[in-house]
């Protein structure tokens, strides 16, 4: 391999890995742009290595060499990584989209590192569509495989009825359940919603609204703070 071609191969996987990655970072996701750049690009030396860097051993007697055994690493070690993108919130599970995102990276940094450029750029293509055209999609038909989760944090527990009266009980809103206790800061009341139903712009707009509520002190949804 030449030393253009290896330059090629890494900047591709790179360049390709950090196009997910903006589309994530867009979206306020804890895996955002260089995150995805680093793994596409790790991927990548790793798929070099494993094919083209033990050629000063190849051939030798009793010496075997199976180039995909390093790439299968890839592939078992990225789920460590994606594990930690994944959070568990009450009964909302948070994060396995950008875990995915990360592990379809790896795939893209792979086939980058082997020279399958087409393959690399079209599975690009297919994610970014599947990350944004089809969330235009899930919000419009309102269908959520999993519930969401809301914090808020209240003054006291007058604030808290409020709260529970005023904005949890509009219509077309479908809350599962909800919990009051005492923050673990000390600072008042922290009451915790379970939404069923709802999309991105709606539990954006309840926050917006709920922080607006007389002794609110601040909402949470999905790791974002208002």
């Amino acid at each position: 391999m030449t030393t253009w071609e290896l330059l090629i191969r890494l900047t591709v996987a790179a360049a390709l890995g950090g196009a997910v990655g903006l589309e994530r970072h867009r979206a306020d996701k804890a895996a955002g742009l260089r995150t995805h750049m680093l793994v596409g690009l790790g991927s990548a030396l790793f798929m070099i290595v494993s094919t083209g860097g033990f050629e000063e051993v190849r051939g030798r007697h009793h010496v075997q060499l199976d180039p995909s055994r390093v790439a299968s690493q890839v592939v078992t070690g990225i789920g460590f990584l994606g594990a930690g993108a994944i959070l568990r919130r009450n009964e909302a599970v948070l994060g396995l989209t950008t875990a995915a995102s990360v592990w379809t990276v790896a795939a893209v940094g792979l086939a980058a590192g082997g020279g399958l450029y087409l393959a690399a750029v079209a599975t690009t293509v297919v994610a970014l569509v599947v990350l944004t055209g089809l969330r235009w999609v899930e919000d419009r038909v309102g269908v959520r495989p999993f519930p969401r989760a809301i914090s808020i944090l209240v003054e006291d527990r007058e604030a808290a009825a409020r709260v529970v009266d005023s904005a949890l009980v509009e219509p077309g809103l479908a809350v599962r359940d909800f919990r009051a206790r005492a923050d673990e800061t000390g600072r008042g009341v922290r009451v915790v919603a379970t939404l069923d139903r709802i999309s991105d712009e709606g539990l954006l707009a309840l926050a917006m609204r709920l922080q607006g509520t007389e002794g609110v002190l601040d909402v949470s949804y999905e790791g974002r703070t208002l």
